[in-house]
């Protein structure tokens, strides 16, 4: 599912639940008709992609002559790809997701 470089850059949590396979819901913050289409105890995993949102840069003389450069960092996401109930796949933001407990 992942190769070592990927698995070496993930966040610890992230690492866990590749290893293990399975997720569960972080919090209860997804929506419940998302949810509802998921295991309720462990959620397969069946894929995990590093996306590199980049941030933005606006020069604006106009405003503030020799202050005009205004930026945001760029985000770094982990999208991890879910197997709902009926086989069918989503990705959703890997900060949704904690390790699934063994059984």
């Amino acid at each position: 599912m992942a190769n070592k470089t990927m698995l070496a850059a993930m966040p610890d949590e992230l690492t866990a639940i590749v290893n293990s396979g399975y997720a569960i819901w972080a919090n209860d913050e997804v929506d419940a008709a998302l949810r509802a289409r998921f295991d309720s105890r462990r959620i397969p995993v069946v894929g995990v992609r590093h996306v590199r949102v980049w941030g933005l840069q606006v020069d604006d003389e106009r405003e503030l002559p020799g202050l005009e450069r205004t930026q945001m960092e760029d985000d770094e996401i982990w999208e991890v790809n879910l197997e709902a109930k009926d086989g069918s796949r989503f990705e959703v933001e890997s900060r949704l997701l904690k390790p699934a407990p063994a059984e």
